[in-house]
């Protein structure tokens, strides 16, 4: 939840409030209840240090009022609404030469699976996760936060005005690989044709896919095929997919 007055977002979850005690220069204030104290010990002690303010709170209620979620788990921290920073030319050349692993979101909407995505996106290394200024598109949330459970702070996301612009202009220093229930190239086979060269991962929304734009920018449309077809289900959720996807572009 935004506090608009302050630009604040409130940070909910417990894993994901202690992966903030790595980054305490984003915390402005921190509430948790008795049974969370003692996990809590030290970023606090840190905290009256630096004169920030936190506190036991008499019921978890209370913090339910603060981030405006009942799975707070007994923690939430309050930082600054985080600003997302746009792509530049220059910024995609040195992700290539770095070998970065990068994603874009292409209108995922819920807020859950973007946050699911960010989490597996930090533990399979893909560092750089792009989104489109879209309605459509969820952005950086109370409850992405607290489904990415510390994923937030080990990946960096921006923002672009053009999905097509952007994916055209990375076709320079990148692969394109969309990710497609209907691709033709099973996703095994995709990591061959990426070789060693640089790729970004681009996922669908939720219920239709890659927009016939986005498609028409991927270099591969790579699927995950199912071993047991007879089941009629054709896909997977896109935050299921996501992780199978950069598991095995990642091998």
């Amino acid at each position: 939840m935004k506090n608009k007055r302050n630009n604040e977002l409130a940070v909910c979850g417990f894993a994901a409030v202690r992966a903030l005690e790595q980054h305490i220069e984003k915390i402005s204030r921190l509430y948790f209840t008795a049974d969370r104290a003692p996990a809590f010990g030290n970023l606090c002690r840190t905290l009256s240090q630096r004169k920030i303010p936190y506190n036991q709170v008499a019921s978890p209620e209370e913090l339910q009022k603060l981030c405006g979620s009942i799975h707070h788990q007994g923690a939430v921290a309050m930082i600054e609404a985080p600003e997302l920073g746009a792509v530049t030319g220059a910024e995609l050349s040195a992700w290539a030469a770095q070998k970065e692993k990068a994603l874009f979101l292409d209108r995922i909407g819920n807020a859950n699976n973007f946050g699911a995505i960010v989490r597996s996106a930090a533990f399979f290394g893909f560092s750089r996760i792009v989104i489109p200024e879209d309605e459509q598109q969820a952005m950086i949330t109370t409850s992405a936060y607290r489904v990415a459970e510390g994923g937030m702070e080990q990946v960096s996301v921006y923002t672009v005005l053009s999905a097509t612009a952007f994916l055209e202009g990375a076709r320079r220093w990148f692969v394109r690989v969309g990710s497609d229930a209907r691709g033709v190239v099973p996703v095994r086979e995709a990591r061959k044709e990426i070789a060693d060269n640089s790729f970004i991962l681009i996922l669908g929304n939720e219920e239709d896919g890659l927009s016939f734009s986005v498609r028409r920018h991927c270099d591969i449309l790579a699927a995950i095929p199912s071993p047991a077809p007879e089941n009629n289900i054709d896909s997977l959720n896109v935050a299921q997919a996501a992780s199978v996807l950069m598991y095995e572009l990642s091998l």
